[in-house]
């Protein structure tokens, strides 16, 4: 069991996945939200959870935010929302945590700008996946010196298109680092199923059509690397 507290605002059909994942792996978790019905549900569903106006210092204070909180999830169902809550989280800790879901792309960087660490794409990575990345041992030194030291990091799913260069190559042969200025977290090898296998000391990896790259890097080095592969979208 982590001895991480964290916090989510927002119950709803984007945090239920990261929430049940969180509960199956045993972390300390409160959820908040404003509506009251969403709080009973949740409650419901045996879950840790609160009505709290997330407007107000007093109640971020009084919920562990520059105590005891380590992790902050903003999944409000609106950007505008989810910025006020950064910025006045990150108020109250400078060394906090947060995470937040982007839910229109212009909006990222309002986010980051109110003192977001990372910015979530539900298009590009579900989850599932996001949780797999934060808890993972072997890359716990790459969460705190990138994806939370860095605000300009961006986690993408790239599914290799038909007929790209990458076809028949091998993880190996990437160099994303010296080539485009990217981080390989692993990669999806649909000839051995749907598992996500980490880059770090695991196996190398023949890579086909369909197969995904997990990659962490810079928005734009992501849609140069995308371009450069084969990827119309």
């Amino acid at each position: 069991m982590s001895d991480k507290l964290i916090a989510i605002f927002g119950y709803n059909s984007k945090s239920f996945e990261l929430i049940t994942q969180l509960n199956i792996h045993k972390n300390k978790f409160t959820i908040l939200d404003h509506d009251p019905l969403k709080i009973q549900q949740a409650l419901n569903n045996g879950l840790t959870a609160k009505k709290m106006d997330y407007r107000r210092d007093d109640d971020l204070t009084s919920l562990g935010i520059g105590t005891h909180i380590d992790t902050l999830f903003c999944y409000l169902e609106h950007d505008s929302e989810n910025v006020f809550l950064v910025l006045s989280a990150r108020a109250l800790d400078k060394k906090l945590k947060i995470i937040s879901i982007v839910n229109q792309p212009e909006s990222a960087e309002k986010l980051i700008a109110a003192g977001a660490n990372k910015i979530i794409d539900p298009y590009e990575i579900c989850s599932h996946k996001t949780h797999q990345l934060l808890t993972k041992p072997d890359i716990s030194w790459l969460l705190d010196d990138t994806i939370f030291s860095h605000a300009d990091l961006n986690m993408s799913e790239i599914t290799i298109p038909e007929k790209s260069i990458l076809e028949n190559t091998f993880t190996s042969e990437l160099n994303l680092n010296e080539r485009y200025n990217l981080f390989l977290v692993g990669v999806v090898d649909k000839e051995l199923g749907e598992k996500l296998y980490f880059s770090l000391g695991e196996q190398d990896h023949k890579l086909d059509a369909g197969d995904i790259l997990v990659i962490l890097g810079a928005q734009q080095d992501i849609k140069k690397f995308k371009k450069e592969i084969g990827v119309t979208h």
